[in-house]
């Protein structure tokens, strides 16, 4: 579900003659051009590195400190080669909710096809992560603590699994939707006035609320896949 109001991007694709696929993808549109955003701010802040950092190196360190600090503060130091991963996840989540604040912009994650696709990202690598930490005996994590529960327990683990995609994909997609019309009707209601701006300011704490959420469930995920199987 998108909102019908005017996009800059979705314009401007739709005039170099894809309208079609314009006003049917406009979050895959706004999805590149948040992409487009990350690569330029890793080139440009990681650009002539040195000892003594510069100011876009001091941002860049700190975002990329706080970042791994907090991963290993729940994973450990054997969880350190997760922080790729994660921090693409939760920079590519904050930016695509805070663009819709952003008069004229959309935000990605208000359609359930960008959530849903970054759910089943995280529930694939999960699976990678507990074959390459246990191997054959990662089964293990889906047949309970003894064999005779195994008929019982298979069934009701698989579907707690797969139900991460859901509760990860329909949280983030529903807090962000809902953001999205709120600032949609306080802009149609008030104009670009002082009226919206309590509302901005939500919508900030939101979108960075929302991305550190789908960032730690991903993460207590990645972790039991790590653990062993009791």
């Amino acid at each position: 579900m998108e909102t019908p109001h005017f996009f800059f991007l979705t314009e401007l694709v739709s005039r170099l003659g894809f309208e079609h696929f314009a006003h049917q993808f406009n979050h895959v549109i706004h999805s590149w051009f948040v992409m487009a955003i990350l690569v330029l701010a890793a080139i440009i802040f990681t650009k002539g590195l040195t000892l003594v950092p510069h100011k876009g190196q001091n941002v860049f360190e700190a975002i990329v400190e706080g970042l791994e600090n907090f991963l290993v503060d729940i994973t450990g130091p054997e969880g350190r080669f997760l922080l790729p991963f994660i921090a693409t996840l939760f920079l590519y989540i904050f930016l695509c909710n805070l663009i819709g604040l952003v008069p004229g912009f959309f935000s990605p994650t208000a359609n359930i096809n960008t959530t849903l696709s970054m759910a089943i990202c995280t529930f694939i690598y999960t699976h990678i992560i507990g074959v390459k930490f246990h191997g054959i005996k990662y089964i293990k994590h889906f047949l309970g603590p003894v064999w005779w529960l195994a008929p019982l327990m298979l069934p009701i683990e698989l579907i707690g699994h797969f139900a991460r995609i859901l509760s990860l994909s329909v949280r983030l997609f529903g807090n962000i939707f809902g953001k999205e019309m709120v600032l949609a009707i306080l802009f149609v209601l008030a104009g670009l006035y002082l009226a919206p701006l309590p509302i901005l300011f939500l919508g900030i704490l939101v979108s960075f609320i929302q991305a550190l959420v789908f960032m730690l469930l991903s993460i207590i995920y990645f972790v039991g896949a790590m653990e062993e199987a009791h």
